[in-house]
């Protein structure tokens, strides 16, 4: 009984331990572009999209006018919202900055 409780123990130790992938994780993206009005596309998320020069992203912001900076050079920073691709779409970024 003892060593039962002792393994389970160990057990419990090394499993709070062990890295776990967090489903919530984002990581940061820095882009330069054009920034586009989201159009008629094969996928539906996003409200515009940055034509960077070999990639594009669709975008979207809660705290960023994105329509100030249509048809501008710019340089934006985000997060990749988790999820996304899908529908053979590109990538979705959360814009908080954008830099001309």
């Amino acid at each position: 009984m003892k060593r039962i409780l002792i393994l389970s123990l160990f057990v419990a130790i090394i499993s709070g331990c062990s890295p776990l992938k967090d489903a919530n994780h984002t990581s940061s993206v820095t882009a330069s572009g054009t920034i586009q009005k989201l159009g008629m596309t094969t996928f539906q998320y996003g409200t515009h999209l940055l034509k960077a020069a070999n990639k594009t992203y669709a975008l979207k912001s809660e705290t960023i006018n994105l329509d100030t900076y249509l048809d501008k050079k710019v340089t934006i920073k985000g997060k990749k919202v988790v999820g996304y691709p899908v529908d053979g779409g590109p990538e979705l970024i959360d814009v908080t900055l954008v830099k001309f």
